[in-house]
């Protein structure tokens, strides 16, 4: 007789952004670098972007973007002078984000996603010792996979508690996007950074207490679709090319009866009480919801992430998960869009089982 697996559930989550608003001031020097007609029409369309705020972990004069700060030289920064901010910035934020869940039970197994930064030894060993976690905790990093690694590094953290029933999981995003705007004189990239801010979640899964209980994972990647959202590594930082095409690409697939049917478990879409859509941008989101036919209110949770955050990569999914988490939705559904193009997300609801 097969014993059954253990489920695992997402017992507490938080999240945690910079003191820095920067917001109306990128928008300030973005437009500076665009002819006057490019520059209105970059205002008009940031206007309707429905974010209002994005936090940065730079500050001073750097976050204002003033004359001869960090962006605002004749040179840009070097990506290794990106990276020696992410190296001190990036565990402070992560560490942020981990208080905010509390007294925390001991650790046995440590899952981190950041795609803004390299450092070693790793931001996992980082994080690990300034948490002062046993030095056996087994780790794993997930790195450069884009706004749906935070999908991955629960899906991880659900196989671990799976296989091990006594495994507590600790689940860290980290994301410090800012390190990573261009000085550019087109406007399509300046729109592309415009939706990027920092942020930092954790969450902690195991196989104990009531939650979100994580169900079976969804991975597809689009056909033809690879040059649609690409990240590379160059001289001045991170350079991320997004296809206006990305949003007509993802409200098409999600029309496709199969593919849904695979999202919502064979449920109908009307009987998802809770969506944790990747608040990507609001063009994004308004694809999700025309694909699927939503109701105007089913994306609200991730339309006030984007507001207040704006997209902080691999971290939004559990910024949305952690408004819907105080919902206690019975059941749920969670996406999330990157490189390749690729859909990544999982089923979730509420347990109450111990």
């Amino acid at each position: 007789m097969t014993t059954p697996r253990p489920t695992a559930r997402i017992t507490a989550i938080s999240s945690a952004v910079p003191g820095q608003d920067i917001e109306s001031q990128y928008r300030d020097w973005a437009a500076g670098q665009l002819p006057p007609r490019e520059a209105r029409l970059f205002g008009r369309m940031q206007e309707r972007g429905g974010i209002a705020h994005r936090w940065s972990v730079l500050d001073g004069a750097d976050a204002r973007l003033e004359p001869g700060s960090f962006y605002a030289r004749e040179a840009p920064p070097s990506t290794a002078e990106r990276m020696a901010i992410y190296a001190e910035a990036a565990p402070a934020l992560a560490l942020q984000a981990i208080r905010g869940l509390g007294e925390l039970p001991p650790i046995t197994h440590l899952v981190v996603a950041s795609c803004t930064g390299f450092v070693a030894p790793g931001i996992d060993q980082l994080i690990a010792r300034r948490l002062g976690l046993s030095a056996d905790v087994e780790r794993v990093l997930i790195g450069f996979m884009g706004c749906y690694a935070g999908s991955i590094a629960l899906r991880t953290a659900r196989h671990i508690v799976r296989s091990e029933p006594e495994a507590r999981v600790l689940v860290v995003t980290v994301e410090l996007c800012t390190l990573h705007m261009q000085q550019d004189a087109e406007i399509e990239p300046l729109l592309a950074m415009a939706q990027f801010g920092d942020g930092a979640a954790a969450a902690l899964v195991t196989s104990e207490g009531p939650g979100l209980e994580l169900g079976q994972g969804l991975s597809v990647a689009l056909e033809e679709s690879a040059d649609l959202i690409t990240w590379r590594i160059a001289d001045t930082g991170f350079v991320m090319e997004l296809s206006g095409e990305v949003p007509a690409r993802i409200a098409g697939a999600l029309a496709d009866e199969e593919l849904v049917e695979t999202i919502t478990g064979g449920a109908a879409v009307k009987d998802v009480d809770a969506w944790a859509v990747h608040a990507g941008g609001r063009s994004i989101l308004d694809a999700v919801e025309r694909g699927l036919g939503l109701g105007p209110e089913c994306l609200n949770p991730s339309r006030e992430v984007l507001s207040a955050n704006g997209n902080v990569s691999s971290g939004t999914l559990l910024f949305v998960l952690e408004k819907l988490i105080r919902r206690q939705p019975e059941r749920g559904v969670a996406l999330a869009f990157g490189p390749g193009l690729a859909v990544e997300g999982f089923r979730f609801g509420w347990t109450d089982a111990g």
